[in-house]
C-alpha cells in the first residue's frame, strides 16, 4: 500500500501509541482528583503542557488542550467573538479557509456577526492590503490558515500579524494545522494571538489538539463545567492522548529537521514529472507552498474516478478535504482561486509526509499515466 493521504490523517508513529497504551495503562486516573494518583496524572499532564510549550516557543499557560483542530477554530473563533463583541462585532477571514472555520463564521452571522471574507489569486495567495482595506472601527478578529489544506499555498502570516500591531483591538487567530510540523512558525514574530493545531496532522492520536492564547488574552469558553484548561475548556482531560500527543510533536519536529530535504526531493519530482502529462493541470504553485501537498486536475476525468481507480492498485490518495470529500462538495478553494468549473471537479490531492519514499513517488506516477490510459481507452469504446 501507498498511503498518499497524509493532509486527512497521519498514521501514528509506534513510540507514539507505545506511549498512550503505556500511560492509559499505568496513569488513568482523573487528573482532578484529590488523591495521590491523580496527582501523578496531573504531573504527566504538566509535563506535555510544558513540553509542547517548549517545542512551539510559547510559555505552558499558553497551552490549552482540546479535541482537535475543529475544536481550536471554534474556540479560538467564536470564544473571541462572544468575549470582545462589545469592542465591535466584525470578523475578517478568507474564502479558503476549513470548514470549521468557515462555519463557524456563518453561524456567527446568524448572532449578528460581520464577516469579511478576503478573496485569494489564482496560487491561492490572499492580498495583505486586501486584508487591511477591509478593517472598520467594528473588527474584532481576523482569522487565517497558515498552509492551506487543499492546495498547499502558504499565506503571509508574519506580514499580516505585523500589519496588525497598528489595529490594538483586533485580535490575530492562525490556523496553523497544516503547517504544524512541515512550515515553520514563530508566533511571537507573527504577533499570534490564537493558533490552532491538531495532532493527527503530525502522527499523533485523533481526538487531541491544541489551542495557544496568548497570555492575558481571555475567551468566552464553549464548554461549561469543571474548571479544566484554566475554566476555558471543561472536561476531563485525555492525559494518555496529551502525552502522545507531546512526544508526536517532539518526534515531528525532530523529523523536519533531518528528513525536509528528502520530502523536497519527492515534493519536486511529483511536482515537475506530473507536468509531463498533457492532460493535467496543475494547482499548486511551485513557491509559497508546502512541501507535502500537490493538487492537480485531469481534463475529462472527475476526481473520485481517478481516487478509486488508483486505490484499485494500492494507492491512497483524495480529492478535496477529508471533511468535504464524502459529501461530494466541489473545492470551494477551487472555486475562489478562478478555475473553471471542470478543473474544480476533477481535482485531485496527493500529500506527503516524512515517511514517503521517492520509489513510492515513481510507483504512483506510473500507476496515474495507466490509470489515464486505461480510462481514456473505456471513453473511446463507449464512443
Amino acid at each position: 500500500m501507498i498511503y498518499f493521504d497524509n493532509s486527512a490523517t497521519t498514521k501514528p508513529f509506534k513510540e507514539v501509541l507505545q506511549t498512550f497504551v503505556q500511560v492509559a495503562d499505568h496513569y488513568y486516573g482523573n487528573p482532578s482528583s484529590l488523591h495521590g494518583f491523580g496527582g501523578k496524572v496531573e504531573q504527566l499532564v504538566s509535563q506535555a503542557r510544558k513540553q509542547i510549550a517548549d517545542l512551539l516557543n510559547v510559555k505552558a499557560k499558553e497551552i490549552y488542550f482540546t479535541s482537535g483542530g475543529t475544536e481550536s477554530n471554534n474556540l479560538a473563533i467564536k470564544g473571541a467573538a462572544v468575549h470582545h463583541q462589545s469592542r465591535g462585532k466584525h470578523l475578517i477571514t478568507t474564502s479558503i479557509e476549513h470548514a470549521s472555520v468557515i462555519a463557524t463564521c456563518k453561524q456567527l452571522q446568524e448572532h449578528g456577526f460581520k464577516i469579511t471574507y478576503v478573496p485569494v489569486n489564482q496560487k491561492g495567495q490572499i492580498n495583505v492590503d486586501d486584508v487591511m482595506a477591509a478593517i472598520t472601527e467594528e473588527t474584532i478578529l481576523v482569522s487565517m490558515m497558515h498552509v492551506n489544506n487543499e492546495i498547499g499555498t502558504i499565506q503571509p502570516i508574519k506580514v499580516v500579524g505585523q500589519m496588525l500591531q497598528k489595529y490594538p483591538k483586533i485580535l490575530f487567530h492562525v490556523d496553523h494545522v497544516q503547517g504544524c510540523g512541515k512550515v515553520p512558525l514563530h508566533f511571537q514574530e507573527a504577533h499570534i494571538d490564537l493558533c490552532s493545531i491538531s495532532a493527527h496532522k503530525f502522527h499523533g492520536l485523533k481526538g487531541n489538539g491544541i489551542l495557544y492564547i496568548r497570555e492575558g488574552l481571555r475567551l468566552a469558553p464553549l464548554l461549561s463545567g469543571g474548571s479544566q484548561e484554566s475554566n476555558v475548556r471543561s472536561g476531563t482531560e485525555n492525559t494518555a492522548g496529551i502525552v502522545a500527543m507531546a512526544k508526536a510533536l517532539r518526534m515531528i519536529e525532530e523529523k523536519r529537521q533531518t528528513k525536509m530535504s528528502s520530502i523536497m526531493e519527492i515534493r519536486n519530482y511529483l511536482w515537475n514529472t506530473l507536468q509531463e502529462i498533457p492532460t493535467l493541470q496543475m494547482h499548486t504553485p511551485f513557491s509559497h507552498a508546502a512541501p507535502h501537498i500537490i493538487n492537480f486536475s485531469l481534463t475529462g476525468f472527475r476526481g473520485e474516478v481517478i481516487v478509486h481507480a488508483l486505490e484499485e492498485k494500492g494507492i491512497f490518495i483524495s480529492t478535496t478535504s477529508a471533511c468535504s470529500s464524502k459529501q461530494k462538495i466541489a473545492s470551494g478553494t477551487l472555486k475562489a482561486m478562478g478555475l473553471p468549473n471542470d478543473e474544480v471537479l476533477g481535482a485531485v490531492r496527493v500529500s506527503l509526509s516524512y515517511e514517503n519514499t521517492l520509489e513510492e513517488a515513481e510507483i504512483f506516477v506510473a500507476a496515474l499515466r495507466e490509470v489515464i490510459a486505461e480510462l481514456e481507452k473505456t471513453m473511446r469504446r463507449s464512443k
